[in-house]
């Protein structure tokens, strides 16, 4: 069976895991020394997907120039251009004449081209491990028009829930802190274009927020829910980021370093750290846990622990931008 394409969202702003995203686009930002667009795309094409459409805003050449058009991940990879940005709604909307389009599929001899309106929608940070052919076969099979992926929620305190009735329906949603039983949403979507096309085009609008509740309280069995076991790992702050990194040197080896146009001097120590592209240490320095974003010059003798170091936006000499890692 071919798969439906994807939309993969990456125009976000990244607020969250600012200082890095004055540097890239969140989905630009390497994890253990791959973008984590990279690793998504890689990840759908493992399970079937070959058809991509990005969608692009904050930082555009970040995100496009790490994927580009996808040969070498063995996927079709087009962009979608927001300004301003369109939001988790108003993207998917934007789009859909890239992801509805019959022709523009890439063909599978011998496989059902499958219904033109369906497609994935995958949160640009998304790291798990679920099975999309099982949550697009619940999808089909519950009539629902969009199905969102979910795990029991392990961090009530931290992420908002996904309230589910007993026969897999979403219901509600509730923000961090509630005591009310939940699901955590991973950022994996299978939707039918009736979910937006209704929608204005250009016009920035939220699904969770705003659309899915409308949904909901017009028919409750609209919004479907696929439960696993699936892994989930969060990259929504600079510390979230450096940890996820650094269990993925643990389990792929250790890339957190760059050697694109990267000049470390021999006597420099790197300590759990990672080290983007175009980076400059001198003479004695020492880093540990530390981010080290695109262009950054550490002087010799300098010592950074438990920081996010960025070079000043819009300069072109050694300002820095040093934010501690909480």
């Amino acid at each position: 069976m071919i798969l439906p394409p994807a939309l993969v969202l990456t125009a976000g702003l990244g607020t969250r895991l600012r200082p890095l995203t004055f540097a890239r686009a969140k989905a630009a930002v390497p994890v253990n020394g791959e973008t984590l667009a990279r690793r998504a795309v890689r990840w759908l094409v493992s399970q079937g997907v070959r058809d991509f459409v990005l969608n692009l805003h904050h930082r555009p050449a970040t995100v496009a120039g790490s994927v580009g058009d996808g040969s070498d991940l063995g996927a079709r990879v087009r962009y979608s251009w927001e300004n301003p940005v369109l939001g988790s709604a108003g993207g998917p909307r934007h789009a859909l004449p890239l992801l509805t389009d019959p022709g523009s599929r890439i063909p599978d001899p011998g496989s059902r081209i499958p219904d033109p309106g369906t497609f994935f929608i995958i949160n640009g940070d998304t790291l798990t491990d679920v099975d999309v052919r099982k949550a697009l076969s619940a999808h089909r099979h519950s009539g629902a028009a969009v199905t969102m992926a979910l795990i029991p929620n392990p961090r009530p305190d931290k992420y908002g829930g996904v309230l589910v009735s007993d026969n897999a329906w979403v219901t509600g949603f509730t923000r961090a802190g509630s005591t009310l039983p939940s699901f955590h949403f991973i950022g994996v979507q299978v939707a039918d274009s009736r979910v937006f096309s209704s929608l204005d085009d250009g016009v920035p609008f939220e699904s969770v927020n705003r659309l899915y509740p409308q949904l909901i309280e017009h028919d409750p069995h609209s919004v479907g829910a696929f439960i696993s076991t699936a892994s989930f790992r969060d990259i929504g702050t600079p510390a979230d980021y450096l940890d996820t990194s650094l269990q993925f040197a643990e389990i792929e080896g250790n890339h957190m370093v760059s050697s694109r146009g990267t000049r470390i001097d021999e006597t420099a120590r790197i300590t759990r750290s990672a080290v983007w592209d175009d980076v400059t240490i001198g003479r004695g320095a020492e880093l540990t846990e530390c981010i080290v974003c695109d262009g950054v010059s550490i002087p010799a003798g300098a010592t950074y622990r438990r920081a996010a170091i960025i070079r000043e936006p819009g300069t072109a000499g050694a300002e820095l931008i040093v934010r501690p890692i909480d």
